[in-house]
C-alpha cells in the first residue's frame, strides 16, 4: 500500500516511515501542506494537523476534494473533543492522538481501509518514457534492454520514477532510501552516478543544483 506521511517533525517521521516500511508499505513523506497536496495518488494519508505553512484541517479538505476514496487518518497532538470532531468533519476517516503505539496505528489503518472497502492500488509495472520497471520482481528495462541494479539503485530509481518530471529533494531521497537526511561520502551522489552509468543515458536522471534530482518524464 502507498502511504503519504504528512509530518514536519523529522524524528517522528523517521520512526513512522521505518515502521510502515517494515510492514510492507511504500511511504511518501511530505513536510508541508504544499508538498502534501502535490504528492500524487496514494492509498492512505497519515496527516499531522500542525503544519508550518497551513492548518492541517484545510489540507485534509483539499486532499478529500482531490480523491474522495483515499483513506485519511489525522495523526496529531490535538486531543480535545472539538479537534476530533473538526478533523472528522474535514474529511478524515479516523483520528489518532499522539503519543500512540504502532500496533494501534496499524489496527486503525486496517480498519479504515476495510470499512471503506478500499483495496490498495497495486502497481506491478511502471513505464516512464523508455524506462520500464517491474515493481514485484524489482527488474528494470531501458528501451527493451534489461539493466541490473543493486537494491539501493533500484529504490532510488523507483523513488524518482514515482514523481517523474518533478524535482525530488535530496533530503527526501535520503530519508526514503537511507532513513537519514545526512550521509557520509556523498552517498546519494555516488548512487546517482552509478545509476546513470547503468541506464546508459546521462540525461535521464537530471541534477537540479542545490535542490535534488529529477527523472526525465518522457
Amino acid at each position: 500500500m502507498r502511504v503519504l506521511l504528512v509530518e514536519d517533525d523529522l524524528r517522528v517521521a523517521s520512526v513512522l516511515s521505518s515502521a510502515l516500511r517494515r510492514r510492507g508499505h511504500a511511504v511518501v513523506w511530505a513536510t508541508t501542506a504544499a508538498e502534501a497536496v502535490e504528492a500524487g495518488p496514494v492509498d492512505l494519508v497519515l496527516l499531522d494537523l500542525n503544519l508550518p505553512d497551513q492548518d492541517g484541517l484545510a489540507v485534509c479538505r483539499q486532499i478529500r476534494r482531490q480523491d474522495e476514496d483515499v483513506g485519511i487518518i489525522a495523526v496529531t497532538a490535538r486531543s480535545e473533543e472539538w479537534d476530533r470532531v473538526a478533523g472528522l468533519r474535514a474529511g478524515a476517516d479516523d483520528y489518532v492522538v499522539k503519543p500512540f503505539s504502532m500496533v494501534e496505528l496499524q489496527a486503525r489503518i486496517e480498519a479504515v481501509m476495510r470499512r471503506a472497502g478500499r483495496a490498495a492500488r497495486t502497481e506491478t509495472m511502471m513505464e516512464v518514457g523508455d524506462l520500464r520497471i517491474d515493481l514485484n520482481a524489482r527488474r528494470v528495462w531501458v528501451a527493451g534492454r534489461e539493466v541490473s541494479l543493486t537494491r539501493k539503485e533500484f529504490d532510488l530509481l523507483l523513488a524518482l520514477a514515482r514523481q517523474a518530471g518533478t524535482v525530488v529533494p535530496r533530503e527526501r531521497l535520503l530519508m526514503d532510501i537511507w532513513q537519514t537526511t545526512w550521509a557520509v561520502g556523498h552517498t546519494l551522489d555516488v548512487h546517482v552516478a552509478a545509476l546513470r552509468g547503468k541506464l546508459d543515458d546521462a540525461g535521464m536522471v537530471q541534477t537540479v543544483r542545490g535542490v535534488g534530482y529529477r527523472l526525465r518524464a518522457g
